[in-house]
This record gives structure tokens, sequence and C-alpha cells, in this order.
């Protein structure tokens, strides 16, 4: 949200004593914050005696699968101690403490419902405002990443496939796998591809000199090219979807 620029959708307290919530405040609608927009809202509001309270509620449309380990977890640890500022003095017990370490390709889907962006009962936004949320949110995604314990990791994509379509059915989850190590498996990608709507209309991202049979993906699968084009692409599409 930060690099898109993006004000964070105020929040409240509410409940009474310990039994508190934090949620997205009452006033906060989708023409002001893409946030609630694009990944929903649950605001409830309490019983009182000048209202009766209750729900008020928005399904996101923008929507992430789990992210599923293409590689085995083989039980690596990492070793850790505050040995720095123990030294300082000598009577300072320190204790040795560890964390599971996992390096391993990841496949997930995100999934966006293109008709109900910008839309919120009586509230619609303008189209181009649709297409600018839509075409922020792929951005973030080709250069995703996260901060893990003081490391910056780098989480953008290497190998991308999508479109958008006329039938909302997520084709690719849960169908990117090894056949063995660093080989992407292909033939089931290629039978999906068969149908004539999810021909037409995907494209195809692959970061070079990663995944082992790169040359196969890009000689038996159709429209391959480089993950920077996989994107400008599907953005061009979205422009598309809302002229």
């Amino acid at each position: 949200m930060k690099i898109a620029g993006w004000d964070n959708t105020p929040i409240i307290s509410s409940g009474s004593g310990t039994k508190k919530v934090v949620q997205f405040a009452p006033e906060a609608t989708i023409m002001d914050y893409p946030e609630i927009d694009l990944f929903g809202y649950l605001k409830t509001t309490a019983k009182t005696e000048e209202a009766k309270g209750g729900s008020n509620k928005r399904a996101a449309v923008v929507r992430l699968s789990n992210a599923i380990a293409l590689e085995p977890f083989n039980g690596d640890l990492d070793y850790m101690t505050n040995m720095g500022l123990s030294v300082r003095d000598k009577d300072t017990q320190n204790s040795i403490a560890q964390s599971e370490i996992h390096k391993s390709f990841y496949t997930y889907t995100i999934t966006i419902d293109l008709d109900k962006v910008g839309i919120d009962g009586d509230i619609e936004i303008e189209n181009i405002e649709k297409a600018n949320r839509v075409k922020q949110f792929l951005d973030q995604v080709e250069f995703l990443y996260r901060d893990i314990k003081g490391r910056r990791e780098n989480m953008s994509p290497v190998f991308a496939i999508g479109g958008i379509y006329e039938r909302k059915n997520p084709y690719f989850e849960n169908r990117l796998k090894f056949s063995y190590k660093n080989n992407l498996a292909i033939e089931c990608l290629g039978e999906i591809l068969e149908d004539d709507d999810v021909k037409k209309n995907t494209s195809i991202g692959c970061l070079s000199d990663i995944l082992a049979n790169e040359n196969d993906i890009k000689t038996k699968l159709p429209n391959v090219g480089t993950i920077n084009k996989f994107f400008i692409n599907l953005k061009a599409e979205v422009d598309n979807y809302y002229e």
C-alpha cells in the first residue's frame, strides 16, 4: 500500500471493556480507500438506545490462494544469539534461539473480479480509477518483497501464467508443480491451454536462467515472454476491459 501511494483506511476500536475489536471505521468507503475496495471489509456497530446495531460487509474482489511449496521441507534450522549485546556484560546469561528455514519455490493464485472493482452499493468510482487500482496492485505483485527478521526478501515471481477470461475460473490454481528438481511440469498446462478461451487470453512470463527446463517452456507453451512483458500485457488488458 505504501508503494502504491494508497492511504491507510482509518480504523476504530469498538466494543466495551476488554471485549473490543479493531476494525475499519464505519465512515470509510471504497471511494476514498482502495484497500477496502480490493480486499473487502467487515464493519460492526453495537446496539444502543438510538441504533439497532448490526454489520456491514464487503467480500474481497482480490483473492489470494494459499502459497504451496513445490519442494519438501528438510528441517533446516538457523541458530541465533544476542552475542553483540551480551559481550558487554560478562555476567549476562545468553541463550541460543533457533528458527526454521525453508528455501523453496512457491506457487499461489491471485484472482480479481473486475466486474466488482469500485462498486459497493450506491457507490461506484469511474472506470479509469478502477483500472488504475488494479494496475497498481499488479505492480506490487510484479515487484513483491517482504521484510522478515531484519532481512528484505525478494518474492517477485519467476514464472507467471494468466489473463482476463470470460469464465471466472482460476484455471491454473493447483496446476503448477515440479516434475523433478526445478523442472516445471508443462504437460498439464498445455492441456488447459487447449480450450479456446484460455488459449486466446493467456499470457506467460518466465524469468531466464531460473527453471531447468526453460527452453521447453518457451518452445512448447504459447505466448511466453519475460515477467515484465507478462505484466505489461496484463495491464493493457485491464485498460481495455474498462474502456
